[in-house]
């Protein structure tokens, strides 16, 4: 009996013990949780750099999608001030500034932002709408550096060869010049956004081409010397949040691209693929061996029909550049009754390497009763009242409505050899519709592009056979795991 009686109480004993482990194993983490967030908020005030010098520019575009996803970063960045007890910073969506077409590029937009914030702030952030932010440590990253100064900081890229999108700078040692990784956030301070300013006002830019942004920033920014170059901040990453990498980091990128439902159907999306006589036995078979088994409805068009493709005469003379003529008539023939009817309209050139499964992905975060007009987005003029345009060798994709609006519209080419892209662009222009940019799509070889910032993407497609075994590089970079035929899993590197 004494010994039941003294396993009883042991029992009793250890359970007694265990239930206060628990307790304060409960309150502890309570404890650690509010520590943290005091241990937050003592780093915001000790860094002697309050949040309100600090200006967000969120580099988000008109179409419903993105600026929806936009409007999520600027409310977790207000969140996160709330949560430090501070007021929040100014936090700015860049297709909401002005009505200029031209805002998305930046330096057009650097003296409003010196006029309107010089006199309190210290630091311009420009994130892009994927970018995560930990407020706290971005504060304290940005605390390191004399605010008083000229700083233009960020994630450095480099070129590993001369590039064409580049116009082939620094062809004799490409990796000299860095230039950001805009997906990681880039800050100027306010000393060097007023310099900029003034230089904007006073030697008005350039009305030529607007290729690669974050590169052209760069090289205005150093200004053959006379400006900063880009200072290196490890703490700027482009690595999955909340991974063991990116713990040190200030910014970081979602895991995954944004979950916006199932990927849209084959049935939904119509291909056309401009071609032409000579590039029958050159192209066209590397896009039967790549993807067109992933195309339920595709065409051919070119100046000659050939039944073993088959290819469609559409009665537009080839032409050696521009090919407006053969594009309008694309868009009329998908308009019409002679081809299955769907929601999108992608339209590639016969050297265009493109995942379809990576596009169904995608294409289910827009809203095809919209006029969406999708692709790599490059401008001309756009500081001279210019416009922008969607890169035809990467891919463009049209809505049906933007199709229907752009037709009804009378838009229409100059010449057949006109640049049907750009041609597309000053149409889209005149209608008010925006040109939608997703930097998945390319208009040059995966070469051509800094590796580091590939590392982090899941591109949709790639364009030039040049120098390279294109089958080779669909894939590599394009070719998904059958079991994840969508390829929804991003690398890891910072």
């Amino acid at each position: 009996m004494l010994t039941n009686k003294r396993h009883v109480a042991n029992k009793v004993g250890r359970c007694v013990l265990f239930l206060s482990f628990v307790h304060i194993y409960c309150a502890a983490g309570n404890s650690e949780r509010v520590s943290q967030s005091q241990d937050d908020t003592h780093a915001i005030h000790s860094s002697q750099l309050d949040l309100r010098e600090i200006v967000f520019v969120i580099q988000s575009q008109s179409n419903s999608f993105h600026a929806r996803q936009a409007e999520k970063l600027r409310d977790h960045l207000v969140k996160q001030a709330e949560e430090l007890s501070q007021e929040p910073p100014v936090v700015l969506l860049l297709h909401s500034l002005s009505e200029n077409e031209g805002d998305w590029s930046i330096l057009p937009l650097m003296p409003y932002l010196s006029s309107s914030f010089g006199r309190n702030s210290s630091w311009i952030v420009f994130l892009e709408e994927e970018t995560k932010v930990k407020m706290t440590k971005l504060v304290q990253v940005l605390a390191k550096f004399d605010k008083s100064k000229d700083w233009f900081l960020g994630k450095p890229l480099h070129d590993e060869e001369s590039t064409i999108i580049h116009h082939y700078a620094f062809a004799e040692n490409p990796s000299v010049f860095k230039y950001p990784d805009f997906s990681a956030g880039w800050a100027l301070s306010v000393p060097l956004t007023a310099r900029l300013a003034n230089k904007v006002k006073d030697e008005p830019l350039k009305s030529d081409f607007t290729i690669d942004l974050k590169h052209e920033v760069a090289l205005y920014i150093w200004d053959n010397g006379h400006g900063p170059h880009l200072t290196a901040v490890p703490e700027l990453c482009t690595g999955p949040e909340d991974s063991l990498p990116t713990r040190h980091c200030a910014t970081s990128l979602s895991r995954e691209p944004p979950l916006c439902g199932a990927p849209v159907n084959k049935e939904e999306i119509f291909v056309a693929v401009k071609t032409c006589r000579k590039f029958h036995e050159e192209r066209v078979p590397v896009i039967k061996k790549t993807w067109e088994k992933d195309a339920l409805y595709i065409e051919y068009y070119s100046d000659h029909e050939d039944p073993s493709i088959p290819t469609i005469d559409l009665g537009i003379p080839n032409t050696e550049r521009g090919h407006c003529g053969k594009t309008f008539a694309i868009l009329r023939r998908f308009q019409s009754g002679n081809i299955p009817k769907t929601k999108w309209l992608l339209i590639v050139d016969d050297d265009t390497l493109i995942s379809i499964p990576r596009l169904q992905a995608l294409l289910s975060c827009y809203d095809p009763s919209e006029p969406v007009c999708l692709g790599e987005r490059y401008g001309y003029g756009l500081s001279q009242g210019g416009y922008s345009y969607i890169t035809g060798g990467g891919g463009m994709v049209f809505s049906k409505e933007a199709v229907d609006q752009l037709l009804k519209s009378g838009c229409k080419c100059y010449s057949n050899d006109a640049p049907d892209d750009m041609v597309l662009g000053m149409c889209l222009n005149a209608l008010g519709l925006p040109a939608t940019h997703s930097p998945l799509f390319h208009q040059a070889r995966p070469e051509d592009y800094s590796q580091d910032f590939l590392s982090h993407q899941l591109p949709i497609s790639f364009h030039k056979h040049w120098n390279i075994d294109p089958v080779a590089v669909f894939n590599k970079w394009l070719k998904d795991d059958t079991t994840n035929p969508a390829g929804l899993s991003k690398k890891t590197e910072l």
